[in-house]
């Protein structure tokens, strides 16, 4: 479409040497999940394709992000008397993120069931895992409200989400190996459960106090950051520093190992200093708007760097949607812009720019990410949301490197 070609050849020449290999630790999720997983995938069809599954669980993450947008926009229903959110909202809630990471985990084993595993499949699964990093903590914000949780900390708590994701693929970036971090099945079981329970209690809950008069979104914060910190950041630094010692990694250069981290920092700094200096304060305008922007951004950051992972290719260190981020930021910050402009900058005036930012990074994040699939399914002659038939010739030669 419109001429664009986003994958090189050395993408996907790249594509077909691809072979996924996965570490999973979890108890929950190899003792419990994945024998779940095993017998449900017994009962679907074998001609549904496998990313029909990664899609329509990431739908159901959109669909709860739209349901709650309407009954909560502002994030303000918790800071009144009577929560004017139903109370079955929070049950459909709950039952769509079961639905998207039970799917998420089947996915992968439908795509080996039918003989269709391939590198499309983890790219089209991790790439809407990337989405869906924004999407779901924003569920959480409306259960604390602006009071207990006001905007910017809702923006760090996301960059702390966003941080998680990020890393996982870094390690994998450098060592080849995807280790599946414990608390993925953990958060989505919590927050599943944390959602139930307000259905039967009221969301008035999750405003008391405990220890310390520290607040339930407290707690929520300390819960979130400390996971980071203390169980998966140090490990994945080991996991990354023991493939270098055994030179079982990709012994990549330092400046090229650390690569990745160099757009993900430029897009949190030109983030945090537009929420922390914006002249109309922005975030507290169009918090929920300001998110998705961000988090568009940083989904197609990480499904750039998913795709140099999986193609054993050099990321990007610099983003190019993130120009039109920058322009904004200096128009919206800094004051010796207004003489260019011809007087004070408006909140009407930012908020507009920033509205016409999100509509244009959003299309052109979905051009990017239909583009990558196109070209994919073009060079390996499949179609994404199809099975093409196979000879028993074909079966035998299918390689075992599919989707998680």
């Amino acid at each position: 479409m419109l001429g664009i070609k986003y994958l090189t050849e050395a993408h996907l020449k790249g594509f077909e040497k691809y072979k996924y290999s996965s570490i999973d630790t979890s108890y929950l999720s190899v003792y419990v999940m994945h024998p779940f997983w095993n017998k449900c995938v017994e009962y679907l069809p074998r001609w549904l394709a496998p990313n029909i599954l990664t899609f329509v669980g990431f739908l159901m993450t959109v669909i709860n992000f739209l349901l709650l947008a309407y009954f909560d926009w502002n994030f303000e229903a918790a800071n009144q008397t009577v929560n004017p959110v139903p109370g079955w909202v929070w049950s459909v809630a709950a039952l769509n993120i079961l639905l998207y990471y039970n799917l998420d985990g089947m996915d992968g084993k439908q795509a080996r069931r039918t003989g269709t595993s391939g590198p499309l499949g983890e790219l089209f699964d991790h790439g809407l895992d990337s989405y869906s990093a924004v999407l779901i903590p924003i569920y959480m914000f409306s259960l604390f409200g602006t009071e207990d949780l006001p905007p910017l900390r809702m923006f760090f708590v996301i960059w702390n989400v966003f941080l998680n994701f990020y890393l996982t693929h870094v390690e994998k970036y450098n060592t080849g190996v995807m280790f599946l971090p414990w608390g993925y099945d953990f958060t989505m079981w919590g927050v599943s459960l944390t959602l139930f329970l307000t259905t039967l209690v009221g969301p008035g809950i999750w405003r008391y106090r405990t220890f310390f008069n520290l607040s339930m979104a407290n707690l929520f914060e300390f819960t979130l950051i400390g996971s980071g910190i203390f169980t998966s950041h140090p490990i994945i630094i080991k996991n990354i520093y023991m493939s270098y010692k055994n030179k079982t990694g990709k012994m990549r250069p330092f400046l090229d190992a650390v690569r990745p981290m160099f757009a993900f920092l430029w897009l949190f700094l030109f983030t945090t200093i537009w929420v922390l200096f914006s002249r109309n304060h922005i975030l507290e305008l169009e918090a929920r708007t300001m998110f998705i922007l961000f988090g568009t951004l940083f989904s197609n950051i990480a499904c750039r760097l998913i795709v140099a992972q999986m193609s054993d290719t050099r990321c990007d260190g610099f983003n190019i949607l993130m120009w039109p981020l920058v322009a904004t930021v200096l128009v919206s910050c800094f004051p010796w812009y207004e003489q260019l402009l011809g007087g004070e900058i408006e909140a009407d005036y930012e908020r507009w720019v920033m509205q016409a930012l999100t509509i244009f990074v959003t299309i052109a994040h979905l051009h990017y990410g239909q583009g990558v699939v196109r070209e994919m399914c073009c060079h390996f002659k499949i179609r994404c949301f199809k099975i093409k038939p196979q000879t028993p010739a074909d079966q035998e030669l299918q390689l075992p490197n599919g989707t998680v």
